[in-house]
């Protein structure tokens, strides 16, 4: 307990960067997708995978032109097909198979583009300073009610395959835990309510996914955490697997339910 205190401490001065936003945050992001795909990449190699490290770091580069410029998303798609392009000549030149392609542009789509919508929150609505905690108040809601109701109330396996601690009851307790710190949140902020109530409990369930994913890809390799970044909780990836995909669900809740 005292280690996932101390890890939730070190994400202080990350909240901070957010608050403050613009460049520190964008040269925060550029740290943290990657050091994620450091994390991801190097997670294969288990497997005798070989991504294109290369690739993806330049993708988390373009990231930073274009949060500094506020260039289209059209760019993203641009750059994406010019580098799988390129990782195409690897692949006819013998040097990587296509298992090493497909591995680094999941990594790109999963890790870099997922983790960008945490900017894209905050710069494209008009509450997006506020919208963003919502990101963090749903993954790690879910996380910690999930852990409490499951160590208190868990009896029945989730899937154990994947994820042998994860109960049945954790999982409610997580929903419900988001919903009431979703409901929490709107009431602070002075929200409507209604929406947040969904945002809440359906994103609590998406969590849960991109939890069980991340464990999944680690069963898959055959480690136990993604780094030794955080005390703890291992890695970046380990830390923000929820995040990573709460983060896309919050920005199109907002979009299509909310804006």
């Amino acid at each position: 307990m005292l280690t996932r205190i101390i890890a939730g401490l070190a994400l202080v001065p990350l909240s901070i960067i957010i608050i403050i936003g613009g460049l520190p945050l964008y040269i925060a992001e550029l740290a943290i997708v990657c050091t994620a795909l450091n994390e991801f990449y190097k997670a294969f190699k288990v497997k005798d995978i070989n991504p294109l490290f290369n690739i993806g770091y330049i993708f988390a580069g373009y990231l930073l032109i274009k949060n500094i410029y506020g260039l289209d998303i059209q760019y993203s798609y641009v750059l994406a097909f010019i580098l799988f392009l390129i990782s195409i000549t690897y692949l006819l030149r013998c040097k990587n198979n296509i298992l090493d392609i497909a591995i680094t542009f999941l990594g790109i789509f999963y890790v870099a583009i997922f983790l960008d919508y945490i900017v894209l929150t905050i710069n494209d609505f008009e509450l997006g300073n506020i919208y963003v905690w919502l990101i963090f108040t749903i993954a790690f809601a879910t996380d910690t009610f999930a852990y409490f109701s499951g160590y208190l109330f868990g009896k029945h396996k989730l899937i154990p395959k994947v994820s042998p601690k994860k109960t049945i009851e954790g999982a409610i307790g997580g929903i419900l835990g988001s919903t009431i710190c979703a409901i929490l949140f709107g009431y602070i902020f002075k929200l409507n309510i209604v929406p947040l109530i969904v945002i809440g409990s359906v994103g609590s369930i998406v969590a849960q996914f991109g939890d069980l994913f991340a464990s999944s890809i680690k069963r898959y390799v055959g480690i136990k955490d993604y780094g030794k970044l955080i005390p703890g909780h291992g890695g970046i990836l380990d830390r923000f697997d929820s995040v990573i995909l709460v983060a896309p669900f919050v920005y199109f809740a907002i979009t299509f339910f909310i804006k």
